[in-house]
């Protein structure tokens, strides 16, 4: 088992500045998206635009994450990159979820329908469940859980363009991927500034799960140790 050496006390003034700015915007961010104009023949349902979009972008970013961390960790055999594959993991379950709830919302307004089959929607679940699998195998899938784990982080970050260029490959009824290149000026500023917020979230988040996997494995460290003098 290889030595887990104690982490170095981080300085945390970034850290609050990060989460200070992040919460600040995210009470700025609802007048921002009131403020932004409706596309003609929308409802003010539309305004949940702004946080289902930011969060699939950052399920997207968890995911490429998880898969690339996973990648170098079967190069290396290193448990850092491991634990913060695991990291991204459970932050891709959590922006999925909020893709998975706001926009089944946004659907019953638009659509009539909370759900229906098609690519985009099917792929996009898909690709949350593989994210819930990585972090149920990580948890109960016992001796060689991490090779494993790590293929399936792999499988997602490839699954990634796919769910991206759906609409482009598959004739759907969710918007294309030209919605936002095409985005009127006026609603700009809302939808970029949610984005920014989510990244911000995301790397808080994310520092705080890493830290707490490598405390994990310290503590698993020094209780084997622990039972090894005992034996």
């Amino acid at each position: 088992m290889a030595e887990t050496k104690p982490d170095k006390i981080a300085n945390p003034i970034p850290f609050i500045i990060a989460a200070v700015i992040a919460g600040a915007g995210f009470i700025v961010l609802p007048l921002m998206a009131f403020r932004a104009p409706l596309p003609d023949g929308m409802f003010f349902s539309q305004k949940i635009f702004y946080y289902h979009v930011p969060s699939a972008w950052t399920m997207f970013l968890a995911i490429i994450t998880c898969g690339v961390c996973s990648g170098i960790y079967l190069a290396k055999r290193d448990d850092r990159w491991d634990q913060a594959a695991q990291a991204s993991a459970a932050i891709a379950v959590l922006f999925g979820a909020i893709v998975m709830t706001t926009g089944p919302i946004w659907a019953k307004a638009h659509w009539s329908k909370y759900w229906i089959w098609e690519a985009r929607l099917v792929s996009s679940l898909l690709l949350w469940m593989i994210a819930i699998a990585y972090v149920l195998v990580r948890r109960y899938g016992g001796p060689g859980m991490e090779r494993l784990a790590a293929g399936i982080g792999i499988f997602g970050a490839v699954d990634v363009p796919l769910v991206y260029w759906s609409t482009q490959l598959w004739r759907t009824q969710h918007p294309q991927n030209t919605v936002v290149p095409t985005l009127d000026n006026r609603m700009r500023p809302a939808l970029y500034t949610s984005a920014l917020l989510f990244i911000i979230l995301f790397t808080l988040i994310y520092s705080v799960r890493k830290r707490l996997g490598r405390s994990r494995a310290r503590l698993e460290a020094l209780e084997l140790a622990a039972e090894d003098l005992e034996a």
